[in-house]
């Protein structure tokens, strides 16, 4: 089994590309969440979540946009480097957003940079397979490292035509070998069925991470406001809400409404004499 360091011991162990893949060969369940800021990100971190992936779903779950293509470079940079700063074990990974990554590969390079320039952070996620070969190994020989994303591309919503399932697994599989042998170090596979899922796998020798692709990768990743309850609306059939954060907030809201109209608050205890 791979060590596992909590990120509140004196020097945790920082987990890395290759952590990542000594996990993958003994069989280790990787873990990965989004972060927007620094106090999520450093809870996460010390709870021991060895990915922490700057989102651009920043744009649905925190700036309340119907899609993740709003987002700049500027603001993606803006949340990784609060994400970054908190992380003291968690790998941090940072999304190129719409459409950094679907430009001149040079630009690519370019924004790519700036993550690690300007943040504390150490990978990029990039949509695309067999497409974005060239782009991948370009990034990664300018020495930064790459996640790839196959499967439902949410920047593709458009020419999708909405977020649907992806089942052509000959295709996925493809696109999946192509993003390993251009480099990439993880491929996320996001909305497939199971045994598609499983099949990626079986085809790579680098650890997949899925969301909504069944249980037969190397490691799980949701949106944290999901996975903790704190959203509204609609909700991923592929999400486990271990929490109920939204009703917390509200109940604590309320009865501190309720606090401030009886005139109980503030009290004694917190009035200066």
């Amino acid at each position: 089994m791979a060590p596992h360091t909590s990120s509140q011991s004196p020097n945790p162990r920082r987990v890395t590309t290759r952590t990542l893949q000594r996990m993958r060969e003994e069989g280790d369940r990787i873990s990965m969440l989004t972060a927007y800021d620094y106090p999520t990100a450093e809870v996460l971190d010390e709870a021991g979540i060895d990915i922490l992936l700057v989102g651009d779903s920043v744009a649905m779950v925190v700036q309340g946009r119907e899609t993740t293509l709003p987002v700049t470079m500027d603001q993606m940079i803006y949340h990784a480097e609060m994400v970054g700063r908190a992380a003291r074990r968690a790998m941090v990974v940072v999304d190129l957003p719409f459409p950094e990554g679907q430009l001149e590969i040079s630009r690519s390079v370019d924004v790519s940079a700036r993550v690690l320039k300007e943040t504390t952070c150490h990978a990029v996620k990039l949509e695309g397979g067999a497409e974005q070969a060239r782009r991948i190994e370009t990034i990664v020989t300018a020495g930064v490292p790459v996640m790839a994303h196959v499967g439902l591309r949410p920047q593709n919503v458009h020419v999708e035509g909405g977020y649907r399932v992806q089942r052509d697994q000959q295709a996925l599989v493809r696109d999946a070998k192509a993003a390993e042998q251009a480099g990439a170090f993880v491929v996320l596979i996001e909305c497939v069925p199971s045994d598609v899922g499983m099949a990626i796998t079986e085809a790579v020798s680098v650890p997949t991470i899925g969301i909504g692709a069944g249980p037969h990768v190397s490691g799980q990743v949701l949106v944290t406001h999901d996975m903790i309850g704190f959203n509204s609306g609609y909700l991923p059939r592929f999400v486990r809400q271990f929490s109920d954060v939204r009703t917390t907030i509200q109940q604590a809201a309320v009865a501190y409404r309720d606090a401030i109209i009886s005139g109980e608050f503030p009290g004694s205890k917190e009035t200066f004499e």
